[in-house]
């Protein structure tokens, strides 16, 4: 993981306050959907963060399933524990995406969301995922390309500089571009890819980019030729957009469902 990124309380908390606006709620639809789980399925989450998703999948799996949370920060397996206390369902472990803490065939499918972008080494994080799946399990993955992000803005220079520190945050700025081909060599047949855009047209607590906005500002302050001023008054400028009703964000995210082909197919 790049080197500043701390998910402790204080991010669980933000990042709770995030995931669930209408924006990213709509996308935790379109994930659980996309695994096609049934009543009993053993589903993992990778990067299960404060558990939002992983309450979905222990809704969705019954008493009768099992849905794992793995996340390698104790602030969110803490987080994820508590949220999901209900469900007799779910586990949460601590631990990473390239050393899983479970045995080989372990689930029917396996999701992760915005994680592998900061892996580096993608094809041993896809091993793992093949790893802890039953033959002919389902694996989805989604991820961003920062690349496709379009936001306005009355200063380009100072947006650029931001986002130059910005890249400091993750390893792959845009994973999606090669994550199809790298499921394929690792043996899994793509069934499904699709865009999910980030769009806002307004500026409040329930738009997700209300949210990032505020975290790429903190992450990127005093980072390469980025300045607290720069954030400071890029927020005030998206503020002010926001009141004039000339705010516009744009980001996209990829989706991608895949099989884990049985042997002898």
């Amino acid at each position: 993981m790049p080197e500043g990124i701390r998910f402790d309380a204080a991010a669980a908390r933000g990042l709770e306050a995030a995931y669930q606006t209408t924006d990213v709620i709509l996308q935790r639809v379109r994930v659980v959907e996309s695994l096609a789980l049934t009543p009993g399925s053993h589903v993992l989450d990778i990067g299960s963060g404060p558990g939002l998703l992983l309450e979905a999948l222990a809704k969705t799996v019954g008493s009768s399933g099992r849905a794992a949370g793995v996340d390698q920060s104790v602030a969110m397996v803490e987080a994820a524990s508590h949220r999901c206390e209900a469900y007799p369902q779910v586990t949460v472990d601590a631990g990473e995406a390239l050393k899983l803490p479970y045995p080989d065939e372990s689930f029917d499918a396996v999701v992760s969301t915005q994680v592998y972008e900061y892996v580096a080494d993608i094809p041993a994080g896809l091993q793992e995922i093949r790893r802890v799946l039953r033959p002919g399990g389902r694996a989805v993955v989604l991820d961003t390309d920062y690349d496709s992000w379009v936001i306005h803005t009355e200063d380009e220079l100072r947006l650029a500089r931001i986002r130059d520190a910005w890249d400091e945050h993750f390893v792959h700025r845009g994973l999606p571009r090669f994550l199809g081909a790298e499921m394929k060599k690792a043996g899994f047949r793509v069934r499904q890819v699709e865009a999910i855009p980030m769009l806002n047209v307004e500026h409040h607590e329930n738009a997700f980019s209300w949210h990032l906005t505020r975290m790429i500002a903190g992450f990127s302050a005093g980072r390469r030729e980025c300045t607290q001023d720069d954030t400071r008054e890029w927020l005030g400028e998206l503020k002010r957009l926001g009141e004039a009703g000339e705010y516009f964000f744009s980001l996209n995210r990829y989706l991608f469902a895949a099989d884990l082909e049985a042997p002898g197919l």
